[in-house]
């Protein structure tokens, strides 16, 4: 099932269109564009981890950018596969990891808050929980999908929303709140969605 948030609605797709259509024509596949997606993940995390807390924070919105060129890329290309969806699906979760390490590192060095380390592996479970719910959701449940407002099952913590508000504590300097919140919206989020399965119970 293909949902967009409101991020990449308004934001990120007016990107990743327009560069997956100039890619179209180049040898370049999806899982290049999604190997390179991970790469850039990992040097954000690099980046904020040695404390260039706004170029990495840059990089944070340019992964999530990026990220929806692969989808668009294969659908051009008449080029989806199995394999490719999974792949984009794991490479994604590694590219939160090394983003949310990267501001943990960030918040441990530069910046004066108790305990960076358990808010960042709060902030990485919960962003993990938040995609694996869904996941579960579509596959499992696709009833409750189909007859949900995905805006308001899928879109609170949806992961273009969750990386905006990372890029935006980065490049502000404030990595350990924004990781609070993102822990926080996640948690909200998987609140709602269990939530929503107990009153829309399957038919």
């Amino acid at each position: 099932m293909n949902y967009d948030g409101l991020v990449s609605r308004h934001l990120n797709r007016r990107l990743s269109r327009p560069a997956a259509r100039a890619l179209r024509r180049t040898p370049v596949t999806p899982n290049h564009v999604t190997a390179f997606t991970l790469l850039l993940a990992i040097a954000a995390g690099a980046m904020l981890a040695a404390g260039w807390n706004i170029p990495g924070g840059l990089a944070v919105q340019a992964v999530s950018i990026i990220d929806g060129v692969d989808g668009e890329l294969a659908r051009l290309k008449n080029a989806a596969t199995r394999l490719g969806a999974v792949f984009d699906a794991v490479t994604d979760r590694y590219a939160d990891a090394a983003i949310i390490a990267g501001m943990t590192v960030y918040a441990a060095r530069f910046e004066d808050w108790p305990r960076p380390e358990f808010v960042g592996l709060l902030a990485l479970g919960a962003s993990l929980i938040v995609s694996y719910s869904r996941a579960r959701i579509e596959a499992d449940l696709p009833h409750a999908a189909r007859a949900a407002n995905l805006d308001s099952i899928f879109g609170l913590a949806s992961r273009d929303v969750r990386s905006l508000l990372l890029a935006l504590g980065a490049v502000l300097g404030q990595c350990y709140l924004a990781l609070a919140l993102v822990t926080l919206l996640a948690a909200l989020t998987i609140a709602w969605r269990l939530l929503y399965l107990r009153l829309h119970p399957a038919p």
